[in-house]
């Protein structure tokens, strides 16, 4: 069911869509799904650290790091670990949204649900599955097999560093992730050409949001709830650059109309940034941007 921040967002938006994108949400994972996640090299995870601030975060590993026990239980042989923000978040149960992203073939599907960990890694029932169209999602393929190693070093701050500024100025792609209390937690993804997010700000970014599937699971969340986290991916070095803040949408055109394709804005300020290096063990070679990218 649509919460009441979703369905506000699509009064506001104009879309008359009734609970049409409830339709094609479930609660269990279809045999379809399950044989996609054991594929996965790849999963963003989003969640509330206990001092409650959201973040976004990624793992990897080589296929059959993410399986499906039964229709409703996923299993991942890892959990955020080191200098990762949401390292130790998981020893209580919590809400957390996911992520399973494929960019070699653009294909995508969220759950949303409840994880603990359990070992070295997460067992996660679902409460929402559902996949995702591929627009806005850059082709990269991964770079030979999985090699596990440490990660490098890291940096906390409160401000954006020159170099992170021109790392987010540079991005095509993130992920956000957003909840509401009660509503559960969501992790989803937004990409554009280089330069579709705008650095405002030592402390500020603003994005264009674009038409999508009309669910308005993100904004409708940040309707409720202002905070949300962000990740940034150095898909060629394995680097990460985590945010929290809080988030708000702009409804006003003639800011809009400063970005192509963009029916509205997002706009971010920073409370927390985590900079962390060869974060991920896995690299990706860049093949070519999505075509539905405004220009």
């Amino acid at each position: 069911m649509q919460h009441p921040g979703e369905t506000a967002v699509q009064r506001r938006a104009g879309v008359d869509a009734g609970n049409w994108g409830s339709a094609l949400v479930g609660d269990t994972i279809p045999p379809v799904a399950a044989d996609f996640l054991a594929l996965q090299r790849l999963i963003a995870i989003g969640a509330a650290d206990d001092e409650g601030l959201v973040w976004a975060t990624a793992l990897a590993g080589p296929a059959g790091f993410v399986s499906s026990a039964d229709e409703r239980t996923v299993v991942v042989d890892r959990a955020p670990a080191g200098a990762d923000p949401l390292a130790g978040a998981f020893d209580a149960e919590r809400d957390l949204g996911v992520l399973a992203i494929e960019p070699s073939t653009r294909r995508r599907m969220r759950i949303n649900g409840t994880a603990r960990r359990v070992g070295d890694g997460l067992l996660i029932r679902t409460g929402q599955v559902y996949s995702n169209c591929p627009k806005y999602l850059q082709t990269r393929h991964p770079e030979g097999s999985f090699a596990a190693g440490a990660q490098g070093a890291s940096r906390t701050g409160t401000i954006l560093t020159d170099s992170q500024r021109r790392w987010i100025s540079t991005a095509d792609t993130f992920i956000v992730a957003t909840l509401a209390e009660g509503k559960g937690t969501d992790a989803s993804h937004r990409g554009g050409n280089p330069g579709f997010v705008a650095v405002t700000g030592e402390r500020t970014l603003t994005w264009p949001d674009y038409i999508g599937n009309s669910m308005y699971m993100t904004l409708g969340n940040l309707e409720l709830d202002a905070r949300c986290g962000l990740l940034f991916l150095d898909w060629e070095h394995g680097h990460a650059l985590h945010l929290s803040g809080r988030a708000r949408t702009d409804w006003d055109p003639r800011r809009a109309a400063g970005f192509p394709g963009a029916q509205r804005v997002v706009d971010f300020e920073l409370e927390r940034a985590v900079a962390i290096e060869h974060a991920l063990p896995m690299r990706w070679t860049f093949e070519k941007y999505s075509k539905f990218n405004p220009s």
